[in-house]
């Protein structure tokens, strides 16, 4: 199993006003999945806090065990519609996604399956059992930094659309969007979020 280096991973979460080209290794993540409008959707927001309450509960344990220190990762989000060419127009009810936060190699399904029981008793959130461990191989893709507000993402996924049809590539799996921005305490301004397309050669 080859790992990332640090370097890489921060060239990956950082972005750019650009469209690039990116080569994603493979990544661990506890995922979980919904569908609808994450707007009005109480799952999808009862989703996001057992990510994080897992997640969170994981870091302690895996340093209270000697373990190595590690900030807890962006919320990232998988979307898709049937017809992805027109993802950026579609109705948002009609979304399919499953929210994720990436995991260092510390963390084993054991661990998951401890944490995720223990968050679900203690916070009350029984969501946190729906939560699973999987590896992700993203491979080759395209992405930009958009920045403001999530509403307005239209004309930059458009944009990285155009630019994956001029590399000579097709669009492939699921739109991907990766939150540097907390929106609870951040104008909608300021937001900062990397959109992402996996991508195929013609």
């Amino acid at each position: 199993m080859s790992v990332a280096p640090e370097q890489e991973l921060k060239q990956l979460y950082r972005g750019r006003r650009s469209p690039e080209v990116v080569d994603v290794p493979e990544l661990d993540f506890l995922m979980i999945d919904g569908h609808g409008d994450p707007n009005v959707s109480d799952g999808y927001r009862a989703a996001l806090q057992a990510l994080f309450s897992v997640s969170y509960t994981l870091k302690f344990a895996i340093a209270r065990a000697g373990g190595p220190t590690y900030r807890v990762g962006p919320p990232e989000g998988l979307w898709s519609v049937p017809d992805m060419a027109g993802f950026a127009t579609a109705d948002k009810a009609d979304w399919d996604w499953t929210m994720m936060i990436r995991q260092p190699d510390d963390v084993t399904p054991e661990l998951v399956e401890r944490a995720a029981l223990d968050v679900a008793e203690r916070k009350h959130l029984p969501q946190a059992t729906d939560l699973r461990l999987e590896r992700f191989a993203e491979g080759r893709a395209a992405q930009v930094l958009h920045l403001g507000s999530y509403a307005d993402e239209g004309s930059d996924i458009l944009a990285l659309h155009a630019f994956i049809a001029d590399q000579g590539y097709a669009l492939r799996g699921r739109h991907h969007e990766i939150y540097l921005g907390d929106p609870r305490r951040s104008a909608p301004e300021r937001l900062k979020t990397i959109i992402r397309q996996p991508v195929r050669p013609l």
